[in-house]
């Protein structure tokens, strides 16, 4: 058994954190931390988790977490991270960041979409948390920077397609929707139900921070440099996430090729899940989950791949993924504290 804190327990992805872990049959939850909560129990934040947390939320002190907690959760939003992380590393402890602190191997990259980087030394150290795609690394880490959760819906069906040079990346186009929980607790207009309800729009088009996660991954594939045209949407639900994607082919390939390059990726993946050609994917079959679900279609008279991807914000693109994170950080089971399965109705 491991012990565990969550830094920022209070906030959606802290909260999806803390329901996770205390089904986790290799931990202990021994820290929540809440700026504007300390001193109340969680039960009373969040009453869905009555009689099943015990703890109540604290202020920030690095030395009680430290001596309390093995590993580390960091859900706070970008720029608190980094002033925190270099002293718990230091102290000798696995930390695993939800922000965007650490998910750059490239500050200028980092300082290009959020503010100037206070840990850069630490970037070099930080691997990337893409589960399917950067397992090995993960293994032997002691810092990882969880992806974002745009990056993680469209890179997982991207990169093995890229790395393949099956793709021309200088058509890449990706239109993704994310429900309203994707934006965090944070009151704000946007995300008032009256503004979202009935409503479908696109926002920070052509500006929003994942893209620059986005495109040092995929360059990283080596197909050449990328620069994904992005378009994100909001849609009045509150949890889900879906991307569509089109892409020129570099090579006269066909729907039997892109299948196999899928499932010799990710065909061992337990939270993968891939469809046949054709078939339409959708979010209410990972709600709640951990799995990322990839269809496709392949348009051969136009030369173009359109792939589908779902996931739940809040798990595989956040705190489910992060606890994948830590299983194989510690070795455990990869789906140790993951098996739910999505409701059927």
């Amino acid at each position: 058994m491991i012990n565990v804190g969550i830094v920022g327990a209070t906030g959606y992805a802290g909260a999806e954190l803390v329901r996770l872990l205390a089904g986790h049959p290799e931990v202990t939850l021994s820290v929540l931390t809440s700026r504007q909560y300390a001193g109340q129990p969680f039960e009373a934040i969040y009453p869905s988790m009555k009689g099943q947390i015990n703890l109540d939320c604290e202020a920030y002190d690095a030395a009680g977490l430290c001596d309390r907690a093995d590993v580390i959760f960091m859900a706070l939003p970008h720029k608190l991270p980094m002033a925190f992380v270099p002293e718990l590393v230091a102290k000798g402890k696995k930390v695993i960041d939800l922000s965007a602190d650490f998910r750059f191997s490239d500050p200028a990259a980092y300082e290009s979409a959020y503010q100037p980087h206070t840990a850069k030394d630490l970037l070099s150290r930080s691997v990337y948390g893409l589960c399917e795609v950067f397992g090995d690394q993960i293994k032997t880490a002691d810092l990882i920077g969880n992806p974002g959760c745009y990056a993680t819906c469209i890179l997982l069906p991207l990169y093995p397609l890229v790395k393949a040079g099956m793709i021309d990346v200088s058509t890449l186009i990706a239109d993704a929707k994310s429900g309203a929980s994707g934006a965090g607790r944070s009151l704000s207009l946007v995300t008032h139900i009256c503004e979202i309800t009935e409503s479908f729009k696109p926002y920070k088009v052509g500006g929003h921070r994942h893209k620059p996660e986005m495109d040092e991954i995929l360059t990283r594939a080596g197909a050449g440099t990328v620069d994904l045209t992005f378009i994100p949407h909001l849609i009045p639900m509150s949890r889900g996430m879906e991307a569509t994607i089109y892409a020129g082919l570099r090579k006269d390939v066909t729907a039997a090729d892109i299948a196999a390059c899928l499932s010799e990726s990710y065909g061992k993946c337990p939270f993968i899940r891939l469809y046949d050609h054709g078939l339409p994917v959708d979010t209410a079959n990972v709600r709640g989950t951990n799995f990322c679900d990839i269809g496709f279609v392949l348009e051969k008279t136009k030369g173009r791949l359109v792939l589908m991807s779902v996931i739940d914000n809040l798990v595989k693109g956040a705190s489910g993924q992060a606890v994948q994170n830590m299983n194989l950080m510690y070795g455990f089971e990869e789906t140790a504290g993951l098996s739910a399965i999505s409701f059927p109705v």
